[in-house]
């Protein structure tokens, strides 16, 4: 993934007022003035290991 995620508020204050911030996704909010970093994790389903037992199966 080469493009920046952009982010639509800060996570931490809830302003709107942000910047990148150095590289790899970071971004720097100016209203509270912390920096916070995305990551994209990934798509998929969980795992059968992962995943909560039903009810009644065995």
């Amino acid at each position: 993934m080469t493009e920046r995620a952009v982010p639509f508020y800060c996570p931490y204050c809830g302003d709107e007022d942000l910047e990148p911030y150095e590289s790899d996704g970071g971004w720097h909010c100016r209203a509270c003035t912390r920096a916070f970093r995305l990551r994209f994790v990934g798509l998929g389903a969980l795992s059968s290991a992962g995943a909560p037992r039903r009810e009644g199966s065995a």
